[in-house]
């Protein structure tokens, strides 16, 4: 395993930065920040609104997610906006919170748009874009832009290496997607030099490539001793590559109930409960090196303000430094 010790990640950017802290948990929100079921669409109502007051509040990052099409089987339509144009208006209306996107679908992209979209948001919000990436999980959408479904991670590590190859100045690559000849710029830069590429689940990689090659890894909620093991495979791959630290992510659909300890019942990917269990849950994945958790309130009953609210009194302050 890593150094325990270590108090920091790896300097990368401004969000990076203050949103991963080695062995303590902070908290985040996947957008839109409202309820909606598996046949409905969201309203979008006061999305702005739930964005900046998620700021207010402290909550460390807003995440979005990269889906191109309504897939109806699929169930989730995600925040319906272009990711990387939404980034720019939350950018405009937020100051501090982090920006993420959990994943741009890297294959059904080319990788200079992802490169010049990611820098531009980053520059216009200070430093605040963490950007997860995933080989994507929709087979529908891969002929409707004519990929290939099955070489969708040769995509996927293509990508990666052409979209840091575009933090250099007058950069020199060549790849699968294009050739990069040395006398022309991608511009704006990101701020801080580059950002930070965390990787989803396995996006078609070994585990080897992942944790040498990502920034980070975001991952869903699985029984805490499998969550554990999965953990420390992941650190213990990074340690044999040779490598620093680095944080991990995890989603966690919640239904947060009024009385703190109200009874927990399991939901997709996630339960509905009081704050009482969901402290010591959350508590426990710090324990485990869980590094920040996006909490979607997709299938949350109670009035989203007031959720936010108690979220923000009842969880914040114990993973406050």
């Amino acid at each position: 395993m890593l150094n325990k010790d270590t108090t920091t990640f790896a300097p990368i950017n401004r969000a990076y930065d203050a949103t991963f802290t080695p062995g303590r948990l902070s908290i985040g929100l996947v957008m839109p920040l409202e309820a909606y079921q598996v046949e409905e669409l969201p309203t979008l109502e006061r999305h702005i609104e739930r964005a900046k007051l998620a700021e207010a509040l402290g909550f460390s990052a807003l995440w979005l997610r990269d889906v191109p099409f309504n897939v109806p089987s699929f169930g989730d339509v995600g925040q319906i906006f272009d990711p990387f144009v939404y980034l720019g208006a939350l950018a405009a209306h937020t100051d501090r919170i982090s920006l993420g996107v959990a994943s741009v679908i890297l294959p059904l992209r080319h990788p200079a748009h992802v490169a010049k979209a990611a820098a531009s948001v980053d520059a216009l919000s200070g430093g605040r874009v963490l950007l997860g990436v995933a080989s994507g999980d929709r087979p529908e959408e891969y002929p409707a832009l004519n990929m290939d479904y099955p070489e969708r991670g040769a995509r996927f590590r293509d990508s990666m290496a052409y979209i840091r190859a575009t933090f250099d100045s007058f950069p020199q690559f060549e790849g699968a997607q294009g050739k990069l000849n040395g006398h022309m710029d991608m511009l704006p830069k990101p701020v801080s030099g580059r950002f930070p590429m965390l990787i989803t689940g396995g996006s078609q990689q070994t585990p080897e490539w992942s944790a040498a090659n990502g920034d980070g890894w975001i991952t869903y909620p699985r029984n805490a001793a499998v969550q554990a093991r999965m953990i420390a495979d992941y650190r213990q791959r990074i340690q044999d590559a040779g490598g620093a630290d680095k944080p991990v992510v995890q989603s966690l659909y919640v239904d947060v109930m009024e009385k703190a300890g109200a009874p927990t019942r399991p939901i997709s990917l996630g339960f509905q409960a009081g704050t009482t269990f969901l402290l010591d849950y959350l508590q426990e994945m710090e324990s485990l090196g869980v590094n920040h958790v996006a909490l979607n309130l997709r299938y949350n009953n109670a009035d989203i303000e007031t959720t936010l609210n108690r979220i923000a009194d009842d969880l914040l302050p114990a993973f406050s430094d």
